[in-house]
């Protein structure tokens, strides 16, 4: 395709859209273990002019068997899914890679992982997906945008679709089904290693519809609209908690 050429006064450089840049570590919070880092996560975010959004994610877990995940996952204006393509490595070694698309009615994954080799997935949805996991930390407060605050309580947003039903993401990715439930605190003043931000405190309650219950989630994210997640702790057997160490914006400046 060739280079448009612009209109009368416009640039010929199109910059209509913002980029972010960002780092979550993942600390253990288990009494033998307690502040050791287990984990960290890069991610870099790009906003369209038209309000839709891609991320690109690395996620790096360290405790054995090892887990490294590469995402690239894109949200519409409105904050509901539209695609995701997927790489894991478990234990150093290749367990799988897919892609995975989002209508109203229905999604389809195609993949290849160590396990199951090569999969075709397509499941029929009641209504269109409002999200879905692909156990990026970065990712997990953007399930808060379709909590009415208004309202408060706990919220089930319906049914959602996981890359994995593993907590750690560490198989597939295949799509696996369940519904879910928010919760809402308050609004904070928050201070991470990325900074101070006014913050919303969310709460997954848990669930029990994943192979192996779930056990309560607390999330921070800012207040801004943008639901950036800043801090996040899982009680129950897993002890873990994770920051927000770094976050800039690296936008390109209009010419």
């Amino acid at each position: 395709m060739s280079t448009a050429a612009p209109a009368a006064g416009q640039s010929i450089m199109q910059r209509d859209h913002k980029v972010y840049t960002g780092v979550i570590s993942y600390i253990s919070h288990k009494p033998e273990r307690k502040g050791q880092e287990r984990g960290r996560e890069m991610y870099t975010l790009v906003v369209h002019g038209d309000g839709s959004r891609t991320i690109t994610v690395h996620t790096e877990i360290d405790d054995r068997p090892s887990v490294h995940r590469d995402a690239i996952y894109a949200l519409d204006k409105d904050w509901m899914p539209l695609d995701c393509m997927m790489r894991l490595t478990v234990g150093d070694k290749f367990m799988g890679t897919g892609w995975m698309k989002f209508y109203d009615t229905y999604a389809e994954c195609e993949t290849f992982t160590a396990t199951e080799g090569r999969v075709s997935q397509r499941y029929a949805l009641k209504a269109p997906l409002k999200t879905f996991q692909n156990h990026a930390i970065a990712c997990d407060s953007w399930h808060f945008k379709h909590y009415d605050i208004a309202k408060g309580g706990i919220q089930n947003i319906g049914q959602i679709l996981l890359s994995s039903p593993d907590h750690r993401g560490a198989t597939g990715p295949l799509f696996y089904a369940i519904s879910m439930q928010l919760g809402y605190v308050g609004k904070e003043k928050v201070t991470v290693k990325a900074g101070t931000f006014d913050a919303y405190h969310f709460q997954f309650p848990g669930t029990k519809e994943l192979l192996t219950e779930h056990p309560p989630y607390e999330i921070w994210t800012t207040a801004d609209g943008e639901f950036t997640f800043l801090k996040g702790g899982v009680a129950g057997y897993m002890q873990t908690y994770y920051e927000l160490i770094d976050f800039k914006d690296v936008t390109p400046p209009k010419v």
